[in-house]
């Protein structure tokens, strides 16, 4: 009987450690499923440092009312566009936004990106109202 239970602790001293560290040295961090959320202040910082591109997913009539952030992506929808739209590198720190904080199609798109791959994604939750509101410039949308 004591051999028995002296093999069952050689064994479980065996396989415990090896299972305690299975993952050891290994970088196990889940997938963020939400983007982040950016401040104007951040948007602006980034952008003229050319460390961030905007994304506007709003439609055409908030654009033309609105005006967009000088350079954003502009994409075709905030829910069905083309992932070839946005950067091919999907390390590209991305910002979306969309018209103010009851406006839902920023973390939609963002969220598209994000399943698409893309790993740098943040979310401007003040919109293009926001952005204006804190007196930050606008240009009109080429498209």
């Amino acid at each position: 009987m004591k051999r028995i239970l002296l093999s069952l602790a050689v064994a479980t001293s065996l396989v415990v450690p090896a299972a305690a560290f299975a993952c050891e040295g290994e970088n196990h961090q889940a997938k963020a499923t939400e983007p982040t959320k950016a401040t104007v202040a951040d948007v602006a910082t980034w952008t003229k440092a050319k460390q961030a591109i905007a994304v506007d997913a709003n439609g055409q009539e908030t654009r033309t009312k609105q005006g967009v952030i000088p350079g954003a992506v502009l994409l075709t929808s905030s829910s069905q566009y083309d992932v070839k739209e946005l950067p091919a590198d999907k390390s590209s720190k991305l910002v979306f936004y969309c018209a103010n904080q009851k406006c839902s199609a920023s973390h939609q798109a963002a969220k598209r990106a994000m399943e698409n791959g893309y790993t740098n994604v943040a979310v401007l939750p003040e919109g293009i109202a926001g952005w204006k509101q804190a007196g930050q410039p606008t240009a009109k949308p080429n498209s």
